[in-house]
């Protein structure tokens, strides 16, 4: 069985959560309070030096950090990651862009809003960085107007990734009003069959 170490509150958690369901495989969650330094514990450390969730324990044993890696090995052999060459490395495109102009803005900003409570301390850092959420966004709302998912007409990881901290993006304060086919995106994602909303939480996580 799997074991994934997470935060409920994680989008990044919440995603090889996500795969995990769709391809029927078992796994066991392990809260880690993130917010009371679970993650950066001598024990927690010993497993990821790097002292972040998610971490995904392998049935064999082994271990996997960082949650694009995770939905690269889960997806493998699956609908989820495309056979064509050019398809796959548009995946891998925004699995990137997700991480590095993505979730930098829009995961930081939910995260020092909604649970640091840093809304009106932090406010000038806060608008600055939310331009640089927005303009992902903007990314975004561009292709999926051409495309029902990010990668064409089917959900690929490309979605699981960038779905987990925009349809939460509201909980930093930003607004979608703007980005109609980012909206429409959302509900064809969570219309998939099998789909789970976050938290991920312990019961919900258990198959």
């Amino acid at each position: 069985m799997y074991t994934l170490y997470g935060s409920a509150i994680s989008g990044n958690c919440w995603k090889p959560a996500f795969l995990l369901r769709q391809r029927g495989l078992p796994f066991r969650w392990a809260e880690i309070d993130i917010l009371q330094g679970g993650s950066r514990t001598p024990a927690f450390l010993a497993m990821n030096p790097n002292g972040r969730v998610p971490l995904l324990q392998l049935p064999d044993g082994r271990q996997l950090a960082e949650s694009n890696a995770m939905l690269l090995h889960l997806g493998e052999g699956t609908r989820w990651l495309p056979q064509d060459a050019y398809a796959r490395a548009k995946v891998y495109e925004w699995l990137f862009f997700e991480q590095y102009s993505h979730e930098p803005a829009i995961a930081t900003v939910r995260f020092w809003v909604a649970y640091l409570h840093k809304g009106e301390e932090w406010r000038d850092r806060i608008a600055a960085t939310m331009i640089k959420g927005y303009a992902a966004l903007g990314v975004m709302e561009q292709q999926l107007a051409q495309a029902a998912f990010l990668v064409g007409e089917t959900p690929t990881l490309a979605d699981v990734a960038l779905y987990a901290y925009t349809h939460v993006a509201h909980e930093g304060g930003y607004s979608l009003d703007d980005y109609p086919a980012v909206r429409s995106w959302l509900g064809r994602f969570a219309a998939l069959p099998g789909f789970v909303a976050m938290p991920c939480t312990a019961p919900a996580a258990s198959n």
